[in-house]
């Protein structure tokens, strides 16, 4: 689809029982519902402009350590690495296998169209059951989850970055903590695209660095207490934003964050505390169909992207195959 032939967030068709700026029904076809939400805004014709974005031959990693979260965090359990032995498998072989038991949103992660529901719906009225999740192919699988990705190559298209705390640092001259609790607002971000030159394009994948996931891999005392008052910095939850993001066509966004906004805060004995909602991952994932990535890392981008000028680049993003997949790593890489 056209990204340019899509209504503006004001101009979007009314949906019974939904606000307005609700993209349900957009991206449908042939009366089929749709299970890609703003992926569709990645054509061919913008993925090969996006592969212009190569010049340098560099390719990043932009996936955090599986295990690289070392401070408590409530709700889900970390990984667990076993090595075995080919001998004791049955195999009459010298060498060795290995089982990984993860929680898909423990490290590095797409969150998938059925993540958050609301009255028990997620994106285009989907309803997302155990049973339906359990389905054991894609073919069998109705939901917007992420293995139907696979069925359009995945997610290749060009990425963006905001360095939020590098831009905080070199305007202000005060160093920059993810866990002070501010609210990245949309003019902040388009101070930020401007400072470093960035223009956004339609079928953008926008990437915002806070520093996050730097802070979780040492953190310190200060930076636990902090944690544990919940003061996450974000980009702010509002229907303003959701309206800037949605107009700018993008096809995703992510960061280094636990969310595109900031969570409750967590208990100092690491259990949480009050839920409240998740605005933009209402907005981006129920209304808009839009995927969000979440503890990616970005330390390594934002070096590189300062130092050559350049805060655009190829994306690449494939994340695992499996029926029903609520999330995945995204096995992400920028190419320069």
């Amino acid at each position: 689809m056209d990204p340019s032939a899509v209504p503006d967030f004001d101009d979007l068709p009314k949906v019974d029982g939904q606000p307005q700026g609700c993209a349900w029904g957009v991206f449908d076809k042939d009366g089929k519902k749709d299970v890609f939400g703003t992926l569709n805004f990645l054509t061919p014709q913008i993925v090969a402009a996006a592969a212009a974005e190569v010049k340098d031959g560099v390719s990043i990693s932009l996936n955090w350590p599986l295990n690289g979260l070392k401070v408590p965090f409530p709700y889900r359990k970390a990984p667990v690495h076993r090595p075995k032995r080919l001998r004791d498998l049955g195999m009459d072989a010298e060498g060795w296998d290995d089982e990984l038991e993860i929680n898909t949103q423990y490290s590095s992660q797409w969150d998938s169209l059925c993540h958050v529901t609301k009255d028990g719906a997620t994106y285009n009225g989907h309803k997302p059951t155990q049973e339906g999740l359990e389905a054991t192919s894609t073919a069998a699988n109705t939901l917007p989850t992420i293995d139907h990705w696979h069925s359009r190559g995945a997610v290749v298209g060009r990425g963006v970055l905001i360095d939020f705390k590098r831009y905080y640092e070199e305007t202000t001259g005060k160093p920059y903590h993810p866990l002070n609790g501010y609210r990245i607002t949309v003019e902040d971000l388009e101070k930020v695209a401007k400072h470093q030159g960035v223009e956004f394009r339609h079928g953008d994948i926008l990437i915002v660095r806070t520093g996050y996931t730097e802070i979780l891999e040492a953190p310190k005392p200060e930076d636990m207490a902090k944690f544990a008052a919940g003061t996450l910095s974000g980009v702010h939850g509002s229907v303003e934003t959701a309206r800037w993001v949605w107009n700018h066509r993008l096809a995703a966004v992510a960061g280094d964050a636990h969310g595109f906004e900031a969570l409750p805060p967590v208990n100092p004995d690491g259990t949480p505390a009050a839920m409240t909602e998740l605005v933009l991952h209402s907005w981006f994932l129920n209304q808009f169909g839009m995927p969000i990535g979440e503890l990616w890392d970005l330390k390594e981008l934002g070096e590189y992207a300062k130092k050559t000028g350049k805060y655009s680049f190829l994306l690449t993003s494939v994340p695992l195959n499996h029926p029903g997949l609520v999330a995945s790593p995204p096995n992400a890489v920028a190419i320069f």
